[in-house]
């Protein structure tokens, strides 16, 4: 069989969320499924670490998807043409966007619907864009794979979806993420925070996030402690910050002990999260919320929030609280430091909850997904 994949976000040293979950299912896959052909659409020159096994072939595109009008030429001209030339037998893509009329089986896999909840998650041009094809990407995918049983649901109320069209498949978390000695975690605290026990933030910085929420609380605990020394490291892109996110920080009364780290590696943010007192991930939507189990991983505490999809990938390992209250998020911050049982109390748990969650097991959901997908849509 030869399997088109759309692998536009596989970039060195630049994969989020879902270039995590591309990379890591389709490393599995062609390697564990030798019989097939799989042609990899790039929008650019790959680079060779994703080139997985000898029966993936790359292919180039044109343009380089990276706005909406791009993203229409992309996907409703190159990729159709590619799937004819090459005799394409069934398609994939991972992060959701496909043909409008694919002329093979198709399997989507639509992470969330967070841009359907909420007018100023995005750009408004991407918003926009979304909003008007992601329903009939939905519509006219052979079959759609999801990562929880909440975004799963959300598909069918949100799109009237046949419940029986999609599969949950569940991201999975990094081998590279382990806790470190404490001799490690000391020279980490010393590098980033003078020696100093810190909370750390995780994810792009938009508003989806609640990076706004999280540094008022953050300055609401330390008014309440203050003699605590905690300090707040946040790693992630910039992509928003303006508004509310901006008059947050620039009103900070402990605004000298947050440090902004930008994107960092693989093998950086593993020793952050690692020696990190506890992962604050007040968000306000996701599909899933890999950061919660990467920190599982690492063997740190976790506070998250009490909405969409996140306490159901915490289960009973991690505080929740409501992530439009600040109060809460602070006095959680309190608990977290303040007492060593809860904390130790959640990191056991949360060895026991990760085992519930790996690549290995996503890859093969995926592929058993692919499997289904032998039709086209009605």
């Amino acid at each position: 069989m030869r399997i088109a994949v759309n692998t536009r976000l596989l970039l060195p040293h630049r994969l989020d969320g879902i270039g995590w979950f591309t990379a890591e299912t389709l490393r599995r896959i062609v390697s564990a499924h030798p019989e097939h052909e799989f042609f990899f659409l790039f929008d650019r020159k790959p680079d060779p670490q994703f080139i997985f096994a000898p029966n993936v072939h790359p292919v180039v595109l044109c343009p380089q998807a990276r706005h909406p009008i791009l993203w229409r030429l992309f996907f409703q001209w190159s990729v159709p043409r590619a799937l004819k030339r090459y005799k394409i037998d069934r398609f994939l893509s991972p992060d959701g966007w496909m043909p409008l009329h694919p002329k093979v089986p198709t399997l989507t896999v639509i992470h969330d619907l967070n841009f359907e909840h909420a007018a100023d998650f995005l750009r408004p041009s991407h918003q926009r864009y979304m909003t008007h094809f992601f329903p009939q990407f939905a519509r006219n995918a052979s079959r759609i794979a999801t990562v929880s049983e909440f975004s799963k649901q959300d598909i069918v109320d949100t799109y009237h979806i046949d419940p029986e069209k999609i599969d949950v498949v569940y991201d999975g978390a990094h081998d590279f993420y382990r806790p470190y000695p404490d001799e490690e975690k000391c020279r980490i605290r010393s590098e980033y925070t003078d020696g100093n026990p810190y909370f750390i933030f995780i994810g792009t910085i938009s508003r989806r996030k609640n990076l706004t929420n999280t540094l008022l609380a953050f300055d609401r605990y330390r008014d309440q402690h203050p003699s605590d020394t905690t300090r707040l490291v946040v790693v992630g892109s910039r992509y928003w910050w303006q508004d509310e996110l901006a008059a947050a920080f620039d009103g900070m009364r402990h605004q000298q002990d947050v440090r902004f780290l930008g994107h960092v590696d693989s093998d950086k943010l593993s020793k952050l999260l690692s020696a990190a007192v506890a992962l604050v991930y007040p968000s306000l939507f996701e599909g899933f919320g890999i950061p919660i189990i990467e920190a599982y991983h690492a063997e740190t505490a976790v506070m998250t929030a009490n909405v969409t999809s996140m306490p159901e990938v915490a289960g009973d390992a991690a505080l929740v609280v409501d992530p439009l209250n600040v109060d809460a998020i602070a006095e959680a911050m309190g608990r977290l430091v303040d007492d060593n049982a809860l904390r130790e109390s959640l990191i056991a748990k949360g060895r026991e909850r990760r085992l519930l969650f790996s690549w290995d097991r996503t890859a093969q959901l995926l592929w058993q997904s692919m499997m289904r997908t032998t039709s086209m849509p009605n």
